[in-house]
């Protein structure tokens, strides 16, 4: 599993000119699954991500986590985090799951993220053509991989 972390002032996710989801201060969280992908690496992703401390604490120090400042989250699924570009230039996404695999540990996720942050969060819809606004608070933008635990 892969995620890419955006520490946002506002974010919100559009569908078909409909806003599905909308945020202010919290995280932005494009997320990413491959077929191996296990329970364990959404647990483990999940507590990383509602304890990373990348929020501003009173001293002006990245020491708080988005559950200490009462922030607030969307997940997007994002199939793209598996490019492969090492061949020519057209990506190639073989090592993304499948909708079939995709789908049950995206929903897993969420549920996951939100048991850990004790609230409802935001998300976009799996397959559908979504529009992503954000404002990108730093900036501060991070990418974990749950196989090499970074």
């Amino acid at each position: 599993m892969r995620v890419t972390i955006q520490r946002v002032s506002s974010a919100s996710v559009t569908i078909e000119g409909i806003i599905k989801s909308s945020i202010g201060r919290g995280l932005l969280v494009l997320a990413g699954f491959e077929e191996v992908d296990t329970l364990e690496d959404l647990e483990w992703m999940s507590s990383k991500l509602v304890n990373l401390r990348i929020f501003q604490d009173e001293n002006g120090q990245m020491n708080l986590s988005v559950k200490e400042v009462n922030g607030d989250i969307i997940i997007v699924s994002q199939f793209t985090l598996y490019a492969l570009t090492k061949k020519g230039n057209r990506p190639s996404f073989i090592r993304a799951a499948k909708p079939e695999v995709a789908i049950p540990l995206y929903q897993k996720f969420v549920l996951q993220v939100e048991k850990n942050i004790e609230k409802k969060i935001g998300t976009g819809e799996f397959g559908a053509d979504m529009k992503v606004a954000l404002i990108n608070d730093g900036p501060v933008t991070i990418s974990i991989d749950s196989k090499h635990r970074e």
